[in-house]
């Protein structure tokens, strides 16, 4: 059998950032037609390695080759030439370029003049070759998300990729949009490419990939086939311990009913929704992407007041027609887009977990106490073990997972009596998943009324006190915690007998 020469290999690879060791000894290997998953913790060093694969860092030590030649790419146009190209969770797209003029846009050998003619054409074929139905003239402003990712991946074959970075693809696809994405994947390793798939979603993993390497704290722990791991075995690699420890729930007594909705309805978004929530009591809201879930939450924290309906607090009927509204009464929303809605990423941890009770620390002439506004943004990062070199730093230089632990702190900040979780664990890894868990479990117990909105059905069932089953805008079922079975639940949420 003749041996297959690697594409690229990692030998030894270290970077540190100052005290932080980002990678530490970690070597890797890429064979042509392979899928290579990276799996591992938020701030395990996979964005390290992928930046200095693509020449955005270089390594402190090690090497990197490239078919059998030492190369250490200054930029990503230098790796771009070794055939090495990184997409992201986000689509690096010009939306008011073409679809064609987006594929080539990486290309300087066509010459300072366009033959649009002949990049249309090679773009057809491109596009054609990928199964996707775009019109390579149109602006890229209307693709959808799935769209832009073709278009990525157009892009890098336009190149003559070797190696293809992707970077949480899926993370904004449905499930048909990540089927069909799985399909051009396949297709460019069956054409020889090697693609390093990085992704939290370890479902997705095991579905796609051939090996898989685990990093942990910057250091490389194993790389095995598929074939050789477990779900189990990997969270174990990738946290340093066992699976059965992630999902936190205790038996809590439940105190008073602390809100109380009753047929709250919003026209054409939900209709005639009613429950209610206790001290110390986590109720989860489980249903499809679309059945209302969120803008119940967006309603009972005043971002998009109801229309009807009525909601009582302690007993006492409010009004929430906004935010402030619903902060001064008790209510506080986690949203489940952190980056745009949930977090200022340029400004400070501090300036963050503080930034719902600026007021607090401000005098009457507009004057900043400083020093107690660290006293109590360290009090919560201590107590939420949020990883930063500083409360200075700005949160944007922070992992997913801590980001959200910032956003946590926000909201305990302003000391709820009810507290509106929103997908509080999309987007971040295992390990951080588990801490969020007992996060939310110890808030509990200390009476806080929680509800969790999680399209993470095993998160919601293990979690949750009851389950509160949305389907197009409605309430279709609530279940005690012994009651909700994974069946029962996803019969309530897609209506079937």
């Amino acid at each position: 059998m003749t041996e297959v020469t690697p594409i690229l290999t990692m030998s030894r690879v270290s970077k540190r950032f100052g005290a932080t060791q980002a990678l530490d000894d970690v070597s890797l290997t890429l064979y042509p037609g392979e899928i290579h998953a990276v799996v591992g913790e938020n701030g395990a060093g996979k964005s390290t390695l992928i930046k200095i694969m693509t020449g955005i860092y270089g390594a402190d030590s090690g090497s990197m080759v490239v078919v059998g030649e030492e190369v250490s790419p200054r930029n990503s146009a230098e790796a771009q030439l070794l055939g090495i190209a990184a997409m992201y969770q986000e689509p690096l797209i010009f939306p008011d370029l073409s679809v064609a003029e987006n594929i080539f846009i990486g290309h300087q050998d066509r010459g300072r003049l366009v033959r649009w003619d002949a990049m249309y054409q090679d773009a057809a074929q491109i596009l054609e070759r990928l199964d996707l139905d775009i019109d390579p003239r149109m602006p890229a402003v209307g693709l959808t998300v799935a769209n832009q990712q073709g278009v990525e991946i157009a892009k890098a074959i336009s190149l003559e990729v070797r190696v293809l970075i992707m970077d949480e693809p899926t993370a904004a696809l449905s499930a048909h949009e990540v089927d069909r994405l799985f399909q051009q994947v396949r297709s460019l390793r069956d054409s020889g490419v090697s693609v390093l798939f990085i992704s939290h979603r370890l479902d997705e993993v095991f579905e796609l990939a051939d090996r898989i390497t685990v990093l942990r704290d910057g250091r490389h722990i194993s790389t095995r086939t598929v074939a050789e791991v477990t779900e189990e075995s990997l969270i174990r690699e990738m946290v340093g311990r066992d699976p059965s420890d992630f999902f936190a729930w205790s038996d809590r007594p439940r105190g008073e009913v602390v809100l109380r909705v009753e047929s709250l309805t919003r026209r054409g978004v939900f209709e005639d929704v009613s429950f209610q929530v206790s001290e110390g009591e986590i109720l989860g809201f489980a249903g499809l992407v679309g059945a209302g879930r969120t803008d119940v939450g967006l309603a009972l924290f005043g971002v998009s007041p109801a229309d009807s309906g009525s909601v009582e607090l302690d007993g006492i009927p409010v009004e929430l027609e906004s935010p402030r509204d619903a902060l001064e009464l008790g209510i506080a929303y986690l949203s489940e887009d952190r980056r745009q809605l949930g977090l200022s990423l340029p400004q400070s941890v501090t300036s963050n977990i503080t930034l719902a009770t600026l007021p607090r620390y401000t005098s009457s002439i507009g004057l900043l106490n400083a020093p107690a506004e660290r006293q109590d943004a360290g009090s919560l990062a201590e107590e939420l073990t949020i990883r930063t070199p500083s409360l200075a730093t700005p949160v944007s230089q922070l992992s997913g997972g801590n980001q959200q632990k910032t956003m946590l702190a926000k909201w305990l900040n302003t000391n709820p009596r009810v507290l509106i979780l929103d997908e509080p664990t999309r987007g971040i890894d295992v390990g951080a998943k588990t801490d969020v868990h007992h996060l939310i479990d110890e808030l509990a117990r200390s009476g806080i009324a929680i509800i969790v909105i999680s399209s993470d059905l095993p998160e919601v069932l293990a979690m949750s006190d009851r389950v509160l089953v949305m389907r197009e805008g409605r309430v279709r079922g609530v279940f005690d915690r012994d009651e909700a079975t994974q069946e029962r639940v996803m019969t309530a949420a897609v209506g079937t007998v």
